[in-house]
């Protein structure tokens, strides 16, 4: 690695590690090389979130809670159809070639996770519905680069 990258890197890297302190200040210009790729994803991630959401919505569900963060991650939606309280992850991929398709993120590991937030959901939050039916829920989205719907699988008691 040449001297000048090295300059780069520790330039982009120290000032994102202050920015939680008052006072400190960066350059936008230096500071948008490390934010951006994340913006990215949480945009797309948010993109599929609303096209689930409304998915379900059409299909009667009542949003009970979005993004709920737990001390073992974030649940994506939390829907309730009148009888069945239901968990649902979403993954949302670019329609690219290339790239894995949303379920490959879906393994074993993965969906006990989500039952561990499920689960610390369930005995955190009061003012939900509560009903005696569970479920856990998969919608996989595929959006073009104009962040358009190519394709949404809706995968009821998915694990």
């Amino acid at each position: 690695m040449s001297t000048d990258r090295r300059a780069i890197r520790r330039h982009v890297i120290g000032p994102a590690q202050n920015w939680h302190r008052p006072g400190v200040t960066c350059d936008a210009t230096r500071r948008s090389v490390v934010v951006v790729p994340t913006d990215l994803r949480h945009r797309l991630g948010r993109t599929g979130e609303d096209l689930a959401l409304a998915h379900l919505q059409r299909l009667g569900y009542t949003l009970v809670s979005r993004n709920h963060r737990t001390r073992y991650g974030e649940l994506d939606l939390v829907v309730f159809d009148g009888t069945t309280l239901v968990f649902v992850e979403v993954k949302t991929r670019r329609a690219s070639g290339a790239e894995r398709g949303p379920w490959e993120a879906l393994d074993e590991r993965k969906r006990r996770q989500v039952r561990r937030m499920a689960a610390a959901y369930l005995l955190e939050v009061s003012a939900r519905p509560h009903s005696a039916e569970l479920r856990f829920d998969a919608i996989g989205i595929v959006i073009d680069a104009r962040g358009r719907l190519v394709r949404l699988d809706h995968l009821e008691a998915a694990f």
